[in-house]
């Protein structure tokens, strides 16, 4: 949860380690963005409830068709008063555990500005070249062929000029983050990072 001038922007509210209390802060969002269709970053029993507009690509609306999207393709630009979005690309790395209907051919990232700092949600992404800046990244950090691992990640933030990096999506027990690794590669790059527990909050 993003939240500035009063306003709150939800990514990728999903199924793992969900408690019912986060419910409360998920319908307080003023809008909802989805990055790709796995579960994982998509709570669909309960975005199906929730009155938020919520945006995201051609091929989660095709996964999900009970909850009803606002479409969204990478290169969009999106004004809404006293921020913009900036839909960017993002490619979903592969596993053969992604066989059966599982693997991603439409994934986004998202650079939220709200003309005082670029936050970079680069959803589950590999590395690739790009000429984006951003202030602050919330990048995952796991490897295992489907994300960056921390040393990619390290050389990804420094090319955007990231002053600080949070690590994201370590609620995933099949792909545990290696904490010692990450902190060694972030550290022999000089890239300043912040861990947040869940409930957490950090003011930037």
């Amino acid at each position: 949860m993003i939240e500035m001038d009063n306003k709150k922007v939800l990514i990728d509210p999903g199924t793992l380690k969900y408690q019912e209390k986060f419910l409360r802060d998920w319908e307080t969002a003023d809008i909802v963005f989805i990055t790709h269709k796995h579960a994982d970053h998509i709570n669909a029993k309960i975005l199906e409830n929730i009155n938020v507009p919520i945006y995201s690509t051609k091929e989660v609306q095709s996964e999900f068709p009970n909850i009803k999207f606002n479409i969204i393709k990478e290169n969009d630009y999106l004004n809404f008063g006293d921020f913009k979005i900036e839909v960017v690309k993002a490619i979903h790395g592969y596993n053969p555990n992604l066989k059966e209907g599982k693997e991603v051919f439409e994934n986004v990232g998202y650079i939220i500005d709200d003309g005082k700092l670029r936050l970079y949600a680069t959803s589950d992404t590999i590395c690739f070249n790009n000429n984006y800046k951003v202030d602050v990244v919330a990048m995952p950090i796991t490897g295992y062929g489907l994300t960056m691992s921390s040393y990619e990640a390290s050389l990804f933030a420094k090319e955007l000029e990231a002053k600080l990096v949070l690590p994201v999506h370590m609620d995933n027990q099949a792909y545990p983050t290696d904490l010692n690794y990450m902190n060694d590669n972030f550290k022999n790059f000089s890239i300043p990072y912040k861990i947040l527990e869940i409930e957490e909050t950090i003011e930037i």
